[in-house]
């Protein structure tokens, strides 16, 4: 006698589980991004007179840029490895100074050619 099978075999991917938490992390931006927005219309906030009007005009838009632009880097910086997050930290903080310090050495020896010649000329 032949017995049937009733069992179901359920296979899921690993991109299907953190596709839902790419979800999740998605809605607690845009919840953070509405309780801004709700705080700033309570407040009645509007941005300060000494301010230019391209800076006025763009405020506007400004915590919604701000908002998904933090979003972006929080969702990839969470799906990468750990040691490639802190690799890319350390490789930015780094490079920073040094730019700095070159720019500044560049600079001074431009400044330093232009004295050279107008105390020799």
């Amino acid at each position: 006698m032949k017995r049937s099978s009733n069992s179901i075999a359920l296979a899921t991917r690993r991109d299907d589980y953190s596709y839902g938490e790419m979800l999740v992390d998605q809605s607690m931006i845009v919840l953070r991004k509405r309780i801004h927005e709700m705080k700033i219309i309570e407040r009645n906030y509007e941005p300060p007179a000494d301010w230019m009007d391209w800076e006025k005009q763009f405020y506007g838009s400004y915590d919604d840029f701000i908002c998904k632009f933090v979003g972006f880097l929080q969702l990839h910086l969470m799906n990468t490895r750990p040691c490639l997050a802190l690799g890319l930290l350390f490789l930015i903080s780094i490079s920073v100074p040094i730019s700095t310090i070159t720019i500044a050495l560049q600079f001074f020896e431009a400044a330093n050619g232009v004295i050279s010649t107008v105390h020799l000329g």
